[in-house]
């Protein structure tokens, strides 16, 4: 199925995983992290931001409030489109270098929650493709049986005080079906997951806590006939407005600070055969954004829908030939993008401007939270994953190491934080210990990532160069809405350890499709040859240096992979993104 490290990662999970778990207290805090890992001042990290900035004399304060809005499958060529994120980054910093672990919903979203890399979570794909040898790999299941939930970041802010709560997409296969209602995530006060059958905009399920129980609630598509104003009104985008304006009302003016995760089901392309209602393109947007009869052409924000065409996808077009993998001796090695035809420039340029309108629903609620939030709450936007249309020689999906699906915004607002680009190379599991931070805590060792509050208020901190992704090929078994529009991508894509610089990308691909066998393959693409990944130039003798200095990165994170659930992450896998 993949590569014999990511075999040995998955034999190694029923052991080390289930004995991860007994080591655990309690009340969920790892035995082997101890509780001097939990900073007890009450210092908060906004003082440290503002001192580092001022000069000034340290001030007891409160912990300051969090909010982060996350988008689902958000690619960088929509960020022009959006005002309130635009009015994010004249405020704020604007991380240039960010990434994810994984380009793929499920794995990159227990990867945020956690600050782990996915083989320490244990969720490796979108589905728990069970039955197997190895137990869940992948979705809520792996998420839940590897005891995740005692190592999200929301569970160390509850210890310190903060009122938690979610509002949006969570984690594939968590779901309300045919009357079964969920367990109650731990973690969360609040807890407010519109599930799945949201996905195609109207006509959806959503959970509310009562009486310490996850109870259900439906909303449902208004009829065909209706207008559009009556549609809007139940469409996924408003709904998830107000259930996030509504929690910033009533727990704003709180003795205790809040932590709250908006995570938007847009631009997420609709999963269904059919619309909600006829005529629904596969990215449906509100019916206000549409284009139609006294909306003109749409609403694509800051950019009229007719000027974003396939030139605004960086990449598109370009031959493939030269992008076939090599193997160590450089040779060539066959394509595993398989003879799927591309995406035409028109249906590349139609799903972009609807992808576009989509995202104009995302911020507008973005501008009402910030209108919402006091000046002592920090706003965080990002997304958990990026879109290829139609580069690459493929379709419309995510999971590859490129550009496209792996760079993501990251922007980040509140008080100390001085405005400007970083340089930084940052990935998405840098959150949690950034948010534990800002709440006084000390992170324990088992999270991957490092916080960012330095680099709030000193925007020339540059402490790393590189950051890893790793990606686990598996068959979708299950309801996997990532397979939807994706031409099968998602199924072709194989197993991967990547590490991505400023100014490159280096591949370590692993081709052959069973669980024992290995046949390693490697990609390099310079961006200082292109702004995308126009030539595989790992056999190149100019490019030999690079190569060579990045490989061996490579080799130092695969000997770092033994490390699971809440077992401590060692210095020197933590100096490998140096």
């Amino acid at each position: 199925m993949h590569a014999r490290v990511v075999t040995a990662v998955l034999l190694a999970v029923l052991v080390s995983w289930s004995a991860v778990a007994l080591a655990h207290s309690g009340d969920g805090v790892a035995t082997a992290v101890g509780p001097d890992q939990q900073a007890t001042g009450p210092r908060s990290a906004a003082d440290t931001v503002v001192r580092a900035a001022t000069g000034a004399r340290p001030v007891l304060a409160p912990p300051p409030n969090v909010v982060l809005v996350l988008l689902d499958d958000f690619s960088l060529d929509l960020l022009p489109t959006m005002r309130h994120a635009r009015r994010m980054q004249r405020r704020g910093a604007t991380y240039r270098n960010a990434f994810v672990v994984d380009s793929l919903c499920c794995v990159s979203r227990a990867s945020l929650l956690t600050g782990q890399y996915p083989h320490q979570t244990g969720v490796l794909t979108n589905t728990a493709n069970t039955p197997n040898p190895y137990g869940p790999i992948g979705g809520w299941e792996a998420y839940a049986a590897y005891g995740n939930e005692e190592r999200t970041v929301s569970r160390a802010l509850q210890r310190r005080g903060y009122t938690t709560g979610f509002i949006g997409k969570f984690l594939n296969q968590y779901e309300a079906r045919d009357g079964v209602v969920p367990p109650l995530v731990d973690g969360w006060d609040e807890f407010n997951v519109i599930f799945g059958s949201a996905y195609d905009g109207w006509g959806f399920q959503s959970s509310y806590v009562e009486d310490g129980r996850l109870r259900v609630r439906d909303h449902p598509a208004p009829p065909a006939d209706a207008d559009d104003a009556t549609k809007d009104a139940a469409y996924v985008g408003a709904v998830t407005e107000q259930m996030a304006l509504d929690f910033l009302d009533e727990h704003g003016d709180d003795e205790a600070p809040y932590f709250l995760e908006v995570a938007s089901y847009s631009p997420h392309s609709r999963v269904g055969p059919e619309g909600a209602y006829p005529g629904d393109p596969v990215f449906p947007p509100a019916f206000r954004d549409r284009a139609g009869p006294g909306r003109g052409t749409g609403n694509c924000g800051l950019r009229s829908c007719p000027r974003l065409t396939e030139r605004d996808l960086v990449g598109f077009g370009d031959p493939q030939d030269d992008n076939l993998p090599r193997y160590a001796d450089g040779s060539r090695a066959p394509s595993w993008k398989g003879e799927a035809a591309p995406l035409a420039a028109e249906h590349a340029a139609d799903s972009l401007r609807n992808r576009a309108r989509m995202v104009a629903s995302v911020d507008r609620m973005l501008g009402r939270i910030l209108d919402a939030v006091d000046d002592d709450t920090y706003v965080v936007l990002t997304s958990d994953n990026g879109f290829h249309l139609g580069q690459h020689g493929l379709g419309r999906g995510k999971g590859t190491p490129y550009d496209s699906d792996v760079h993501v915004p990251l922007v980040v607002t509140g008080p100390g934080v001085v405005p400007g680009v970083r340089r930084e190379v940052v990935s998405n599991i840098d959150l949690a210990p950034t948010f534990e931070e800002l709440a006084g805590a000390t992170s324990p060792r088992y999270r991957a990532g490092t916080s960012l509050v330095p680099t709030f208020a000193d925007r020339d901190l540059d402490r790393r160069g590189v950051t890893f992704i790793e990606h686990t090929w598996a068959p979708s078994l299950g309801f996997d809405p990532d397979r939807s529009y994706s031409g099968g991508t998602i199924d072709r894509i194989p197993s991967y350890v990547a590490v991505r610089s400023r100014t490159g990308l280096l591949v370590r691909l692993d081709l052959d499709p069973s669980w024992e066998g290995e046949d390693v393959a490697w990609e390099f693409y310079d961006y200082r040859d292109a702004p995308f990944e126009r030539t595989n130039t790992v056999a190149r003798a100019d490019k030999r240096a690079e190569v060579r200095f990045l490989k061996k990165r490579i080799r130092g994170f695969l000997d770092c992979r033994d490390v699971r659930g809440s077992e401590p992450v060692s210095a020197r896998c933590r100096r490998l993104t140096q």
